[in-house]
């Protein structure tokens, strides 16, 4: 069944996907990427759970995409992420061709628009600030609960 979603209700996938990793105490990114109004792969940050500085969410997304796909490429995907790509991930997003990608909150730090050489392909849309709040607010939680306790 082929429902018209919302890129809101996409967002709130990826921000379950957030939760996620939150309660793994990771970092709480969490992405989904959508091909044809439907989720096809899922992610969330396990960087520490796997000991592995690469396993961001939306690399473990982009991953699960392509073996869901059989083939690497994601012309035809959304990705929808709560957070920002960061460059490693953006540069993935680049070798993937990835139609779109939708992010929430702004990465002022790490995010990949930060680098006045930021590439995406050249044919992949972007668009942030969907539901910025409630994906700026999860990340917000989770640092300042983490500085209380130090």
């Amino acid at each position: 069944m082929n429902l018209n979603r919302s890129d809101e209700f996409f967002m709130r996938e990826a921000l379950k996907e957030a939760i996620r990793a939150r309660d793994k105490d990771e970092i709480p990114i969490g992405a989904v990427i959508v091909c044809n109004n439907n989720i096809i792969a899922k992610g969330h940050n396990l960087t520490e759970t796997l000991n592995d500085v690469t396993a961001h969410a939306e690399m473990q997304a982009i991953t699960a995409a392509a073996n869901n796909l059989g083939g690497k490429y994601l012309h035809n995907c959304t990705m929808y992420v709560t957070l920002e790509p960061c460059i490693m991930c953006a540069g993935a997003a680049f070798w993937s061709q990835i139609g779109a990608i939708k992010y929430g909150a702004k990465d002022k730090k790490r995010g990949f628009t930060n680098n006045p050489r930021h590439l995406l392909h050249p044919k992949t849309k972007l668009e942030g600030g969907v539901l910025e709040k409630d994906c700026s607010e999860l990340i917000k939680t989770f640092f300042g609960k983490k500085r209380n306790n130090y």
